[in-house]
């Protein structure tokens, strides 16, 4: 059973495109599923979200937090994933996301220094950790921003 063979029960899902209001034959004639008079059966009911005039639940929370407008989304990588590539190898961003190993580089891929580096690389980032640096640079490797 994968995630691709998922479907719904046999008689579970209902389409909602048949004519509403087209006489009781239908089984959806008379009201159309409105029920009889109120607010909710006329036009231009409320909006989603409106209480009758009273003050919205999204109005009566008090808001939290605040969005840095300037703030950029860096995606880590560490040096212990760098180990699959060859050695003598260039490593870029775009290397990265063929490989898999970065799905999304948003605003930028920064090496980190966690893990261990066996071979000697050129890798081409937005950022590098001091740590990350040292350990490329130790086995004759180049660290280049981009």
């Amino acid at each position: 059973m994968d995630l691709s063979n998922l479907k719904p029960a046999e008689g579970s899902k209902h389409s909602n495109n048949f004519r509403r209001g087209r006489g009781h034959g239908s089984g959806n004639g008379k009201t159309a599923g409105k029920g009889h008079k109120g607010q909710k059966a006329r036009s231009g009911a409320p909006r989603p979200g409106f209480e009758g005039g009273q003050m919205p639940l999204y109005r009566r929370l008090p808001k939290r937090g605040f969005t840095c407008r300037n703030s950029k989304e860096i995606v880590g990588i560490n040096v212990s994933a760098l180990e699959r590539f060859d050695n003598d190898a260039v490593v870029s961003v775009e290397t990265l996301l063929e490989s898999g190993i970065v799905k999304n580089p948003r605003d930028g891929v920064k090496i980190l220094g966690n893990g261990t580096l066996t071979k000697k690389l050129t890798v081409k980032a937005n950022a590098f950790s001091e740590g990350a640096k040292t350990k490329i640079e130790a086995l004759g490797g180049t660290c280049e921003v981009i």
